[in-house]
């Protein structure tokens, strides 16, 4: 493993950007699937309920490998498994160019998600050991990386749909360039074995409950950021009652705050904390969610979703920092177990949004998850091992 003492700071800034090019490499790979939902449903035609069964798959897929994910990272280091993993994942990308029906198209989705979750535990773990390096909190900068290729994704989507180039070679065009990449930055990966952990159980059957509780704040946070995701330009259109060519201003201003929050946030977490950084996270959901529900004006609610993409910007980075440098649990295992309980938010989320929209109004539903943010400002104000981590 790399010290810090013995690296200079322009090899340290080349181990930091060759991760966050790995995490860059993912989010392009996910963002280019994501941009293209509409054509590949086009072009397979498939239903809109076939299409809520594909999009649960891939989180299936995640869900069923996090144990699996972090003992590999545990055994064979998050470098071995980060340079195998992050060639396969989009392989799989230009395997969904090929799908011929819903059948094809829902096991490759599936697969998608098994090796995402991969990509996700190895990177995460890439990110804990180059913190170590340089002793303070960078993995809000990494996450940003991440937030950077959903928008290169998108427009790289743009300019192939106005090319008029099919999906498959478009997302070989994506492969080349994560190939280019990984060639590029694979040896300044931090080469790192971990030592084997004295608890061979699954990591399941005797849960660390500090784990557990970092996982409840991750699934609070990303319960909301699933909440934005899929809902926030229903909001604008149906709430807001924008202009149709407006309506994407709501999903727009909360993803730009998000990103621009996560470049920042390490400077604000060195400064005053991980504890208060994280307080005044919760504290921006909620008020710019009940700031939504209350004046649900244009101008009002791009504010409160500029706030919301904020409050959502440093919470899973500094969750998976934290449970990371956990003494009593591999890092790889750790980020697993966190990332479980965390990712169930994606799942749950969206759907129940919609189940309390269909039942009362959407006002309601943002007013419940407003609460969460009140929630995490507790839990985070009760867990000692924030008192205990400076940054």
């Amino acid at each position: 493993m790399h010290s810090s003492t013995e690296l200079s700071s322009t090899q340290k800034n080349r181990i930091r950007l060759a991760v966050s090019l790995f995490f860059f490499s993912q989010g392009l790979a996910f963002s280019s699937w994501a941009s293209l939902i509409p054509t590949i449903k086009s072009d397979l035609g498939i239903s809109e309920g076939q299409l809520g069964t594909l999009l649960l798959l891939m989180p299936i897929g995640q869900l069923c490998t996090m144990a699996l994910s972090g003992k590999l990272v545990a055994k064979f280091g998050s470098k071995n498994v980060l340079r195998i993993v992050v060639l396969i994942y989009p392989f799989i990308l230009c395997c969904i160019g090929l799908a011929q029906n819903f059948y094809q198209l829902g096991a490759v989705l599936f697969f998608f998600g098994v090796i995402g979750n991969m990509c996700n535990i190895s990177v995460n773990t890439q990110g804990v050991e180059v913190e170590k390096i340089y002793g303070k909190s960078i993995m809000s900068s990494f996450h940003g990386a991440w937030s950077i290729a959903g928008f290169t994704g998108a427009l790289i989507g743009l300019l192939m749909m106005n090319l008029h180039v099919n999906t498959f070679y478009h997302f070989v065009i994506i492969y080349g360039l994560i190939i280019l990449s990984w060639f590029i930055n694979k040896k300044y990966l931090v080469d790192s074995t971990p030592a084997p952990t004295k608890e061979k159980k699954s990591i399941f059957s005797k849960p660390d409950t500090v784990l557990v509780q970092l996982g409840i704040i991750g699934f609070l946070s990303m319960a909301t950021e699933g909440a934005m995701f899929d809902w926030s330009g229903v909001y604008f259109q149906d709430i807001v009652k924008a202009p149709q060519n407006l309506v994407v201003v709501g999903y727009a201003s909360f993803m730009v705050m998000m990103a621009t929050g996560r470049f920042v946030g390490d400077y604000f977490i060195s400064k005053y904390g991980k504890q208060r950084v994280m307080q005044i996270s919760g504290i921006l959901m909620f008020s710019g969610l009940m700031l939504s529900v209350f004046f649900p004006q244009f101008i009002v609610c791009t504010i409160a979703f500029m706030m919301v993409g904020l409050g959502v910007a440093c919470n899973v980075p500094t969750v998976y920092s934290v449970a990371g440098k956990n003494k009593n649990v591999n890092p790889g295992v750790a980020l697993a177990m966190v990332s479980s309980i965390s990712f169930l938010g994606f799942l749950m989320g969206p759907p129940l949004i919609g189940y309390i929209a269909e039942a009362f109004d959407l006002r309601y539903s943002y007013a419940l998850f407003a609460c969460f943010g009140l929630i995490m400002v507790f839990m985070v104000g009760r867990m000692k091992i924030f008192k205990n981590i400076n940054n």
